[in-house]
């Protein structure tokens, strides 16, 4: 009902804001376990719970994906680099509910090819969502970002 809907809002707002406060630390020298750090005090400080942590022993507060690795990276010691691009992963579990945000950001300055997978991905996403409403098939997400996405390789 409409109490859930607002429960389910509030849990996304805040791992949206969570979500940016750990992206404002991703920087060359600064490491995975360093943004997982940063995320978890965030979390606890607007008492939420971050879901990964403790889920079938995952034991990181986020996932911290860098380069080839596609998702559910764990942080670790993995020093960020200028030309590195990482999603960060914030899951959060407030009032019963869980919220789930992420996305890629870029380390610095990236080579002109995965400046244009960060926003080509990006961009299908956006045009994916757009596109989210009562009686459209989940399936139609796909097809809209193949779509966007082929042209460019």
């Amino acid at each position: 009902g409409p109490e859930a809907i607002e429960g389910i809002r509030v849990a996304c707002r805040l791992s949206r804001e969570v979500l940016d406060i750990g992206a404002a630390a991703i920087k060359p020298g600064v490491t995975c376990d360093e943004i997982d750090r940063v995320v978890h005090q965030a979390a606890i400080e607007r008492r939420c719970y971050p879901s990964p942590l403790n889920y079938h022993n995952f034991p990181k507060s986020c996932c911290t994906s860098v380069n080839e690795v596609i998702c559910h990276g764990i942080p670790d010691g993995y020093v960020l680099k200028e030309g590195d691009l990482i999603k960060l992963d914030v899951s959060l579990y407030h009032g019963g509910y869980h919220g789930d945000v992420c996305e890629t950001y870029a380390v610095g300055t990236v080579d002109a090819a995965s400046a244009q997978l960060a926003q080509v991905t990006y961009d299908s996403l956006m045009k994916a969502i757009s596109n989210c409403k009562n009686g459209v098939l989940y399936r139609e997400c796909g097809n809209i970002i193949t779509k966007h996405v082929s042209p460019h390789g």
